[in-house]
């Protein structure tokens, strides 16, 4: 099983809101998740980011690789990635 950290959408139409989960590769953007660990608004300015930075790491620990979207936002928050 292959463990991904990807946003997930929700919100209106042309109001996104994004939860930032852990998820299994196969599962829809949507769908099934194993652990909500942030969100992420874009509509707000600037844009919000919440983490829950001990669960973040923790699963960057077991082996889950982020997004790419995700690690930008990681970034931002100081949070390192492997490469």
């Amino acid at each position: 099983m292959a463990v991904k950290i990807r946003l997930a959408r929700l919100g209106g139409k042309s109001r996104p809101f994004y939860r930032i989960v852990v998820a299994d590769s196969g599962s829809p953007r949507d769908g099934r998740f194993l652990e909500i660990v942030g969100s992420y608004d874009p509509n707000k300015n600037p844009a919000e980011v919440v983490l829950k930075e001990e669960r973040v790491a923790d699963w960057l620990a077991k082996g889950a690789m982020p997004t790419v979207t995700v690690s930008q936002l990681l970034a931002k928050k100081g949070i390192a990635t492997r490469a």
